[in-house]
């Protein structure tokens, strides 16, 4: 249970202002021809809009998108080069070249990893009995796919100095449990044409037509048997919900019908000793394995274990498999036309699976001292704000206000930088082996990840890669994290007025900020430990607020018939909320500060146009032209279900039609749309 809250859950360079076309405010991204005051999003985005219409190999096209897109061409450079087998390249240099040419070469997915994976299939065709089983799994983890459950490690969520092991939900194919319990027509053929991909796929691998719908049905029958079985996402938001430790003894107790002892030590943990406890996040779903593991046959688990072999793994597989994938996981799912350029696919693998090296190789390029200062000044100046902020609230208890402000105090700001790298040296990648480069990697990452248990947290450790354009606060660190990739226009900008900064990139630091108090941030306490620190009354006061959120986004509908959930978007939404408004008191306060060091008086009292806005119209301009975006309907209805962010327009509406301060900026009418009555307020 890592609770990382995102301020987008997708995904850049940093500080740089050589840009090629991507920018900060835009004034023409604006459409005149609407009311601010009747949606500013349109407002601020609908020029924008216009000129951006979402790409074929995509189903969403924004600023963020856009940003990343930059960025990805960035690392494509650095990869070539790399990939060049020139003398006097450094390990780092082939390490990341030869795994990017090898993904690149087709000839080597269509042959090399065609032959590789049929030997990794008849390892599943030889499986008689539960042991074998057990060792096949221990194989599959060791390459990156997780059959049945997720096992890796974590912080303990009430005594975060500690990793454990934690055991968890998972193998599923669908996004989300729902898809296999709903009964509406939509969820049911959308379900239809998920089975009739699995067979697809099977009868690439050679099955005959009955033989390939058999084995698709058992899919599907084992991961609906899981997705019951399940916790649903908003459940999972409740940290208490996802917190159950338990002895290994224990967990024999509660799911028999598995050898756990044989897998974890197969994987090398060993629970035993004064090591001997684990997370098991969801107990009904260990129970409920163990059921399915005695009602299936082995015919049908290994058809299951054959899709999730192959469905984790055919990004490194032949052009007919990877082609099948994007007809229904890309064109189906989400609305994309066309499958994604190869290069695109291996700049996002490389990051992915050698994320440190080429995180090394960006930062060469791109990070920059000004904005490094500039930003670090305007993560005190939030600071600053949010505390003021608390200490402010006409809700909360004086005990509590101090508890949160100490919380506050603790936050670490960890911005554009990395103090150490992992080492690769010891992950073998070979120039015309991308299936065994991708194992071998996934290998290295699952031995990283799993060696931590039982040794104090690592608190320098990222969780994104820097070139990411995202930026997320974790609660069991208490730490707000900002790598490189999003400190840059459209969020950042050196040439840019403070106004649009603070709206942009300040808004996302309040955001993160918020985070730390939102629905599960505020569970942990200042060392990062789940503790209820909270007045009953706080706590009451807390949810009543929070409530009329849900309520507000609600109501929103992306697309027709599909309406958002409140409940599953509510700590976004509460650190949207919050983290505007923090970062306008910041501005407000650093305009304050400039008007009292300037001696001549008429100057102090004339405030700078710019483009003919105001600093505070500015501002919120910043804001909402972070989120102009373009969307596919598939898309945005999957986002619905899954997401726990709200999209771009309803970030920027619900945020502002809430404040008084973008009402009073544009002179806006109590009766106009933008002006919510009752405004919700939580921070």
């Amino acid at each position: 249970m890592r609770i990382l809250c995102t301020f987008l859950l997708f995904a850049g360079t940093v500080f740089s202002q050589s840009t090629s076309g991507i920018s900060g405010f835009s004034v023409a991204a604006l459409n005149k021809t609407v009311d601010p005051c009747a949606n500013f999003y349109q407002f601020a985005c609908g020029g924008w809009l216009t000129t951006n219409p979402i790409p074929g190999d995509v189903s969403r096209w924004g600023r963020f998108d856009a940003l990343s897109e930059r960025n990805r061409a960035l690392l494509q450079n650095v990869l070539e080069t790399a990939s060049s087998p020139r003398a006097g390249r450094s390990t780092l240099e082939q390490k990341l070249g030869d795994y990017y040419a090898a993904c690149m070469d087709d000839s080597v997915a269509n042959i090399r990893s065609m032959d590789a994976l049929q030997r990794d299939l008849n390892r599943i065709d030889v499986v008689s009995n539960q042991n074998e089983l057990t060792d096949l799994m221990i194989y599959t983890y060791r390459m990156g796919v997780f059959p049945f459950f997720n096992f890796s490690s974590e912080q303990d969520a009430k005594n975060s100095s500690v990793m454990i092991a934690v055991l968890d939900q998972g193998g599923l194919g669908l996004p989300d449990r729902d898809y296999y319990l709903k009964t509406d027509a939509a969820s049911v053929e959308l379900r239809d044409k998920y089975l009739a991909h699995v067979a697809k796929v099977f009868g690439l691998l050679g099955a005959t037509p009955d033989v390939a719908k058999a084995k698709a049905t058992a899919v599907l029958t084992i991961e609906t048997a899981l997705a019951q079985v399940a916790l649903d996402r908003v459940s999972r938001r409740d940290p208490e919900k996802v917190y159950h430790k338990m002895t290994l003894a224990e967990l024999k107790t509660l799911s028999p019908g598995f050898d756990w002892e044989r897998f974890f030590n197969g994987v090398g943990v060993s629970l035993t000793g004064t090591n001997n406890s684990l997370n098991v996040a969801v107990p009904d779903f260990a129970a409920g394995f163990s059921k399915l593991l005695a009602a299936q046959s082995m015919e049908n688990l290994k058809a299951y274990l054959t899709w999730q072999l192959v469905n984790d793994l055919t990004p490194v597989l032949s052009t007919a498999l990877r082609q099948a994938r994007f007809e229904f996981f890309d064109k189906t799912l989400r609305g994309s036309k066309e499958m994604r350029a190869r290069w695109k696919q291996c700049v996002d693998m490389t990051d992915a699976q050698l994320p440190d090296a080429l995180s090394q190789k960006f930062l060469e390029r791109t990070l920059g001292a000004e904005g490094a200062r500039r930003t670090h000044d305007m993560v005190l100046a939030l600071e600053a704000a949010l505390e003021r902020d608390i200490n402010g609230l006409d809700w909360m208890t004086p005990d509590t206000k101090k508890a949160a402000v100490a919380k506050l105090h603790k936050i670490t700001n960890k911005i554009g930088n990395q103090e150490k790298w992992q080492d690769y040296a010891n992950v073998r990648i070979a120039r015309d082996d991308v299936y065994g480069n991708a194992s071998r990697a996934n290998q290295y990452e699952l031995a990283r990840q799993l060696g931590k248990i039982g040794k104090p947290v690592d608190k320098t450790e990222w969780q994104m890669s820097q070139p990411t354009v995202n930026a997320y606060y974790d609660a069991q660190n208490n730490d707000i994290n900002f790598p490189a990739g999003i400190l840059q226009p459209p969020f950042y900008d050196n040439a840019m007025d403070d106004a649009v900064n603070f709206g942009a990139i300040g808004a996302v630091i309040g955001h993160e900020l918020t985070h730390g108090f939102d629905d599960q941030g505020r569970q942990f306490d200042g060392d990062g430990n789940l503790r209820d620190w909270w007045t009953e009354a706080d706590a009451k006061a807390f949810g009543e607020r929070a409530d009329c959120l849900v309520q507000q986004y609600s109501s929103y509908s992306p697309v027709a018939d599909v309406k958002l959930n409140g409940k599953l978007t509510l700590g976004e939404n509460t650190a949207d909320n919050g983290g505007v408004r923090v970062a306008f008191m910041a501005l407000m306060d650093s305009l304050a500060k400039k008007v009292a060091a300037v001696t001549n008086a008429a100057a102090a009292k004339s405030p700078e146009l710019i483009d003919g806005f105001t600093p505070e119209q500015r501002f919120f301009l910043g804001w909402a032209q972070v989120w102009c975006q373009n969307i596919t309907d598939a898309s945005a209805k999957l986002r619905a279900q899954t997401d726990s962010h709200s999209p771009g327009e309803f970030r920027v509406n619900g945020v502002l039609s809430n404040m008084p301060e973008f009402q009073k900026a544009y002179f806006c009418k109590v009766t106009q749309p933008m002006v919510r009555g009752p405004a919700c307020r939580v921070w």
